[in-house]
């Protein structure tokens, strides 16, 4: 994993100055060696938190940037915004962190994959959790063969949302709202981490707990570039621990469920649970009457979201290539808006671009 190789200090403008935004507000400034350079949102009510945090703010990218230079910036606005946002910081040279989704369609993203390309700037996709010790070890264990070759993988994102988060945003009810798009685009990510690129998917979706227009219930079939098969199970009505956040411990905001895991991924020598790290394999000929070795892989806790600014400092000082790339963004957005059309129509979806670039894979824009 990526860490933090000089102390020359960054200076970071923040796009979006709602609660991600303020996150990534409040991560810069406890940062030692990065330093908040402005707020960027067009609403005034934003030139308080600047004031308190005492820098300026400006209501777009464009207008900061005609008037002070940025290291780099952090883009957290609403989705349908990354891409503009984003755009104007690569028009003016700055290197990019850009929430996830790197986009809300996938035609967006590419435009502004190519740009960032075209132009020679850095361009990050805020997939936080590619930046945890966990995932980066168990992505490791498996690229290293220690699993044999991957066969399949078993996943779930259950959790139970209170209703206080439908109210608060209504939108939530509706089409676009949902878990797939919401939720899933996170796990999506992780699962390309560990197995590869999803090139099909197949879902089955249900509205009957909580009865709103859009699912609260996912069951996925996936198939990988490689071979592997993977299921997964999404819910934001399950009474269930068994989610990333849950589980891993990162968050501080929800409950801990140490003991429980929500990834299984299993090779033809053993299979590995995510988070707690058990590890199961075979030390002699696979045999489903013989004996496995087990184990525990110790992995040091971090917080994934502070590992991530440690990584866009190195870009921005350092020259760093960016662990999650703007192409990456654009294949786990592919993917869920697969998964997305699969739950629509009750049948397989391929992902001819994700197959196509897990074959040739392509030049990731703005790398040194």
């Amino acid at each position: 994993m990526p860490e933090m190789t000089t102390t020359d200090s960054a200076a970071i403008a923040v796009v979006g100055a709602g609660l991600i935004g303020r996150t990534h507000i409040a991560l810069v400034r406890e940062h030692p060696a990065c330093r908040l350079a402005a707020i960027i949102d067009p609403d005034p009510a934003a030139g308080d938190l600047a004031e308190q945090a005492g820098v300026p703010r400006y209501a777009s990218p464009a207008e900061a940037f005609s008037v002070s230079r940025s290291d780099g910036a952090v883009v957290a606005t609403p989705n349908t915004q990354h891409v503009g946002c984003a755009l104007e910081c690569v028009a003016a040279g700055v290197p990019v962190l850009v929430e996830k989704p790197i986009a809300d369609n996938v035609a967006d993203a590419e435009k502004l994959v190519a740009a960032a390309s075209a132009a020679g700037v850095p361009l990050l996709v805020g997939h936080h959790r590619r930046h945890s010790p966990i995932l980066a070890t168990a992505q490791e264990i498996v690229a290293r063969g220690t699993l044999g070759s991957p066969v399949a993988l078993m996943g779930s994102a259950l959790f139970y949302k209170p209703d206080g988060y439908f109210e608060a945003a209504p939108w939530r009810r509706d089409p676009g709202g949902g878990p797939i798009l919401i939720n899933m685009i996170h796990e999506v990510d992780n699962l390309r981490a560990l197995c590869g690129e999803i090139v099909e998917v197949q879902a089955t979706a249900s509205t009957s707990a909580r009865g709103f227009t859009v699912e609260d219930t996912v069951a996925i079939g996936l198939r990988f570039a490689g071979g592997a098969l993977g299921t997964f199970l999404l819910s934001d009505t399950a009474a269930s621990t068994r989610s990333w956040e849950q589980t891993s411990g990162e968050n501080p905001r929800y409950a801990h469920a140490g003991d429980e895991d929500c990834y299984v991924v299993t090779g033809t020598r053993g299979s590995l649970a995510v988070p707690t790290m058990r590890l199961t394999t075979y030390q002699g000929q696979p045999g489903w009457t013989e004996p496995f070795d087990t184990s525990v892989v110790d992995v040091p806790r971090r917080d994934p979201l502070r590992a991530q600014l440690d990584h866009f400092h190195d870009v921005l000082r350092a020259g760093t290539p960016p662990l999650v790339t703007g192409q990456d963004g654009v294949r786990t957005l592919r993917a869920t808006q697969a998964i997305a059309a699969a739950a629509r129509t009750n049948g397989p979806v391929a992902i001819p671009g994700n197959a196509e670039q897990a074959s040739h894979p392509a030049h990731e824009e703005g790398t040194p």
